[in-house]
């Protein structure tokens, strides 16, 4: 047997249970068997152990009570209970008594037996291995710090405010530059803008520009996760607190000490999470779910939704106090389709970074295929921009990108029958001369989606040449 193999140890006093797990688990492990506590204690002594599997009915001393004497003398030893009851009390004694891994009950599943005893064994190397590195860490303070300074530059230059892609002159140089005036300072921010604008990207450049960039930044969606639960994975909670709350749990808080916590979709939030979230920003503590203790955490708070959150004050539906805590600063994130400038710049940089993440060589975007995207109005924001260019980056057979790769929706241009309606209707008001120019853009618009964006079959239709058509779509904005 490799000497490579992890020992485990059946501590059971029926003989035939000892052979049955020995035979299941023998091809992947090197098996001790012992009958009782004394014989398994000798073994113990005489053996690297990685994990014990020990019945719980036993003559002499019961398998909780044993491994609560391999916990105190043999810490690193995995312990796993086998039981044919399920007595409650012994569940609890074994949990927290003994710290048992598992609580297994008979009759066991031989997959299930070989998969326990694995996944085991795989933690025990992984903690072994922590404590390793912990050791190194100590022994390798200047080291560590050279590359923790290392690690913090280029972290701030991917995430500076001037690596948030735009166009010169973009609707977004007075967000940034807002953002970086206040990110100096220790004020909540509130950042407002549609879902999949960028408002996340902006809330890490704030952190890394604060003075608190060497903390963490942590990020927890209000909205993805029901109510009582964001209460416990904010603030945590303590073991037994609740119905499946077994261990102690650190909240985000907590986790983002001394750092940045991004909340988003913080209008999705119930009036009672709201009111618990007031009183840890007015008072800089949390106080655990089930914990009679309050923890003190030092933590700037950025929020932002997607929901007018001042409309939602009046109408009740979110706490004003709560409101002037979190927008200390607020920043307003435009949509995509009020910076179409924006949308060449951040299409030729997902075209290379998601050409790098699947393999794919270099490409470029078309002409037609760029007017196209800033034709249409993108309601998903940059996530659907992303999506789209992903589609067209891996249906593409060349290092070209055409128009043609671009699903329907965006080549027709619109999200449905109605916006296609308002986009035709005549212009109300404005001169003669604005509403022709007003008619010959939708004409023009019309034309180049039904052709999928063919600069020559337009062209042809509308008796243009190439170049002054290409002239009308600079004038009207549908050439990038």
């Amino acid at each position: 047997m490799p000497a490579t193999m992890s020992t485990v140890l059946v501590v059971d006093d029926e003989v035939r249970s000892q052979d049955a797990m020995r035979r299941t688990l023998d091809e992947d492990f090197s098996v001790l068997t012992a009958s009782g506590a004394d014989e398994a204690r000798t073994l113990l002594e005489q053996n690297e152990i990685s994990v014990i599997l020990c019945d719980q009915r036993m003559p002499g001393l019961t398998g909780v009570a044993f491994l609560k004497e391999v916990r105190d003398r043999w810490p690193d030893t995995v312990r796993i209970v086998i039981s044919g009851y399920t007595d409650s009390e012994d569940i609890i004694a074994g949990i927290n008594d003994a710290g048992i891994y598992q609580y297994i009950l008979k009759p066991w599943m031989p997959d299930h037996l070989l998969d326990t005893v694995r996944n085991a064994v795989e933690a025990r190397t992984l903690q072994s291995e922590m404590n390793r590195l912990d050791l190194e860490l100590r022994t390798s303070t200047p080291v560590l710090r050279r590359r923790t300074a290392s690690k913090m530059e280029r972290a701030r230059s991917v995430f500076d405010f001037d690596r948030i892609e735009r166009a010169p002159g973009s609707p977004l140089d007075a967000v940034c530059e807002l953002a970086a005036r206040i990110a100096r300072y220790d004020l909540s921010v509130l950042v407002l803008g549609e879902s999949g604008s960028g408002k996340e990207l902006l809330a890490r450049a704030v952190h890394y520009a604060s003075p608190r960039a060497a903390g963490p930044f942590v990020v927890e969606n209000c909205a993805a996760i029901p109510d009582t639960l964001l209460e416990s994975e904010l603030f945590g909670h303590k073991r037994g607190s609740f119905t499946g709350a077994f261990e102690d749990h650190i909240g985000l808080f907590q986790r983002a000490h001394g750092g940045t916590l991004f909340l988003d979709e913080i209008g999705e939030t119930s009036a009672a999470f709201q009111l618990r979230l007031l009183r840890v920003l007015q008072e800089g503590e949390v106080r655990p779910v089930g914990s009679p203790r309050t923890v003190p955490v030092d933590v700037r708070v950025i929020a932002a939704t997607h929901r007018d959150l001042e409309r939602r004050v009046l109408e009740g539906h979110f706490r004003e106090d709560l409101y002037y805590r979190i927008a200390c600063v607020t920043v307003n994130v435009p949509p995509l389709r009020e910076r179409s400038g924006d949308i060449g710049p951040i299409a030729r940089r997902l075209v290379s970074e998601i050409g790098t993440a699947l393999g794919r060589p270099a490409a470029t975007l078309s002409d037609e295929a760029l007017a196209c995207l800033m034709a249409y109005p993108w309601p998903g924001n940059i996530r659907e921009l992303r999506n789209e260019i992903s589609r067209a980056v891996a249906l593409s057979r060349d290092e070209r990108i055409d128009a043609t790769a671009f699903s329907s929706r965006v080549l027709q241009g619109q999200m449905g029958r109605t916006a296609a309606a308002q986009s035709l209707a005549l212009p109300a008001n404005g001169t003669l001369v604005e509403r022709l120019a007003a008619i010959e853009a939708m004409i023009l618009r019309e034309t180049m989606v039904r052709n999928r964006w063919n600069k020559s079959k337009a062209a042809k239709e509308l008796g243009l040449s190439r170049v002054g058509l290409r002239g009308k779509m600079v004038r009207f904005g549908l050439e990038g």
